[in-house]
């Protein structure tokens, strides 16, 4: 098998890893250059500290870094974070890596019982995929705000309940 078909594996992200980080973000297409500094700034505010964000990365049989996720806590909310980046290198798409990712966050706030996770993304055409991905792991989107990012470019929110309320069921809302 080789590497990149290897199994995934999740793990912490250091200082080294932010070129990678950089070259993921590059090669998607998606992002602006504004976008990846304020990636890039986060990253590394990150690696200072982890009070308001945090790191995650997967990683490949052979150790290769092919995918990072950022979030951290909504201030003056009740348990609720924002995911800030997920990325995954385009020649890893389709093998599991951002679904591996998307998990990993997902478990990690459950385990400090975080209520919500919220995603903001762009309606660009070219994020048409980023929105799919976040529907089908039970992401619901809750509101669009018109030509946010520019005109005909509308930041785009989802949701997904984390923990359950009191007398209610966790499910995907």
């Amino acid at each position: 098998m080789d590497s990149g078909r290897a199994a995934p594996r999740v793990g912490a992200l250091g200082p080294h890893h932010r070129g990678r980080v950089a070259e993921i973000l590059g090669a998607t297409g998606a992002f602006t250059a504004s976008e990846i500094d304020v990636a890039l700034e986060l990253f590394d505010s990150a690696i200072r500290s982890t009070e308001s964000y945090e790191l995650i990365g997967v990683f490949d049989g052979a150790g290769a870094l092919r995918g990072y996720a950022c979030w951290g806590p909504t201030p003056g909310t009740d348990r609720g974070y924002d995911l800030y980046w997920i990325a995954v290198d385009p020649a890893a798409h389709g093998r599991g890596w951002g679904s591996t990712l998307m998990r990993a966050v997902e478990d990690r706030l459950r385990e400090r019982d975080a209520r919500l996770l919220v995603v903001e993304t762009s309606s660009r055409s070219s994020y048409g995929t980023t929105r799919l991905f976040y529907e089908r792991r039970g992401y619901v989107e809750r509101a669009r705000v018109r030509g946010f990012y520019a005109e005909g470019d509308d930041r785009v929110i989802f949701t997904k309940k984390l923990k359950a309320g009191a007398g209610e069921e966790a499910r995907h809302e």
